[in-house]
């Protein structure tokens, strides 16, 4: 029996279906070697591949063994150079996989970053919309009339991103400039010991 569909609100359902529309095109957007490698670590980041790849040594190692107690040559006695090589050239493959992947998936989190400021700027701005009609109904209210809220009027006020990043930046670098001389200091204090 499937189960029943929760009556959301039409904008939480428009919000449900950018972000379904946002993974989709990202992963339509990927080439078919994109897909293939994703497909690949996929399959790679299972726990199943640590059961598979323990056995795979354990029997290499222990055919290599056994061949020798036997008193037959074996494909790759110890230290077996061979095994070594096969995971070197394994992990090579594998931090390629998960390089390329990640760099695929870093684009979709960057994408979701910009969803995500473009959502609390909107929210900032209908916040601000919300405070200035409640200050227009106090004006009105004879017995408040003269009353005046200043914080409530700061908040009247949409924050401008512009402004705000210049703000980070020029505390940023200020913080920085500030540290400069304090690790400057330390790295001499540290050379003329």
């Amino acid at each position: 029996m499937p189960s029943a569909k929760p009556d959301l609100p039409a904008h939480i359902n428009d919000m449900i279906v950018t972000m379904s529309q946002l993974h989709v095109e990202h992963r339509r957007r990927a080439d078919p070697f994109q897909k293939r490698i994703s497909a690949v670590h996929g399959a790679l980041g299972r726990p199943a591949l640590l059961v598979i790849l323990t056995g795979v040594i354990a029997s290499w190692i222990a055919l290599n063994v056994a061949l020798l107690a036997l008193g037959r040559a074996a494909p790759d006695p110890p230290p077996f150079a061979y095994l070594d090589g096969a995971a070197t050239l394994a992990a090579l493959y594998l931090a390629a996989t998960i390089v390329i992947t990640q760099r695929h998936e870093d684009e979709l989190a960057t994408h979701r970053d910009q969803l995500t400021l473009q959502l609390a700027i909107l929210s900032d701005q209908k916040s601000a919309k919300i405070i200035q009609l409640l200050e227009e109904l106090r004006r009105i209210d004879p017995a408040q009339r003269h009353y005046t809220d200043a914080e409530a009027e700061a908040l009247a006020t949409p924050v401008d991103p512009k402004a705000v990043m210049a703000q980070i930046r020029a505390t940023h670098s200020a913080l920085q400039d500030d540290a400069s001389p304090a690790r400057s200091a330390g790295h001499d204090n540290a050379a003329s010991r």
